[in-house]
């Protein structure tokens, strides 16, 4: 490997791999990814036409996330994860956009048509400088009654993300428009999946909690909406009966109970994972010893095929 390291740009993939077909709308969307081939086929079908460029930040996954990734023209860098701010905020940094427009993507999300026309609206009239979209979850194949308003498009160069371990905000200035349509989010192929994804989220957050991190904003009950958010996660820590609290947010406030079965399953499960956290964070308290996350390894997964990134930077594959 030839080490680029200063070079502060991401080179990328070999030549032989083909090129995205770049889609009409002058935006590059971003992901970042560890074993989301169950996904990656799906998600990349949805992006074409669409998406001008599409980058993937690869944590040295061991299943064939890359190789379909590569296939469809995506710009790959494998990097070793250490959190999600940090990988965020490592391709915002590196990745050679050259789209006037950046729109962070989750590898199982999927934009509606509807959505694709607004977002294409909005970075054509030129009045916004950034804007949202409303997500919708699905759980066990099932649309939920569940819409989270989330910022996730920029002007490219313009957005750096919290730099926390889980739970990541971009943090952008200026004027956001809101999109119209809805952003799917089908959370996992299946509830072994699921829990295996909340098991390890669980841990991350009771890890950073023990560590005494900073959450994504400062908490400010009249802040702007991540602020009241992160003021009521604070608070929230704290509550007694606060599993409880978490399932009756979910089913009642958020309306889960009009998806009938699924929505109870899904409430109860969100007040189970709360559960979790603290259950963990209180082993680490009585123990004084902080909880090990499973790391990306690249031994024996690295592809000769696209970039590594030595640190902050990118290496060459070639």
């Amino acid at each position: 490997m030839t080490d680029m390291s200063g070079s502060g740009r991401a080179m990328i993939a070999s030549a032989e791999a083909p090129k995205w077909a770049g889609g009409t709308v002058p935006i590059a969307v971003v992901m970042i990814s560890l074993d989301e081939a169950h996904n990656m086929t799906e998600v990349l079908q949805n992006l074409k036409g669409f998406a001008a460029e599409v980058f993937l930040v690869d944590s040295f996954s061991s299943d064939e996330t890359v190789d379909i990734a590569l296939a469809h023209g995506v710009q790959v860098v494998q990097r070793k994860f250490c959190g999600f701010g940090d990988q965020w905020n490592f391709a915002m940094r590196k990745l050679p956009i050259s789209a006037s427009w950046t729109m962070k993507l989750d590898p199982d999300e999927r934009l509606t048509e509807e959505l694709k026309m607004s977002i294409s609206e909005v970075v054509a009239n030129g009045d916004a400088d950034a804007f949202t979209v409303r997500r919708r979850l699905w759980f066990m194949g099932r649309p939920l009654p569940v819409k989270q308003v989330i910022l996730r498009g920029w002007k490219t160069g313009t957005c750096r993300f919290s730099d926390v371990l889980v739970n990541e905000y971009p943090l952008v200035e200026g004027r956001v428009f809101e999109a119209a349509g809805d952003l799917e989010h089908h959370d996992s192929p299946d509830l072994h999946h699921w829990f295996d994804k909340q098991n390890r989220y669980s841990s991350a957050e009771a890890l950073a909690a023990y560590r005494g991190s900073s959450l994504a904003a400062s908490p400010r009950l009249l802040g702007n909406q991540l602020e009241r958010r992160m003021w009521v996660k604070s608070k929230l820590m704290h509550m007694p009966f606060r599993s409880l609290l978490v399932f009756l947010y979910c089913y009642l406030w958020q309306g889960a109970w009009r998806a009938g079965r699924v929505g109870f399953i899904w409430s109860r499960l969100r007040a189970d994972v709360y559960r979790m956290r603290a259950l963990k964070l209180l082993e680490m308290q009585l123990s004084g010893k902080e909880i090990r996350l499973p790391q990306s390894r690249p031994e024996g997964q690295i592809s000769g095929r696209c970039r590594q990134s030595t640190g902050n930077d990118v290496g060459s594959s070639e």
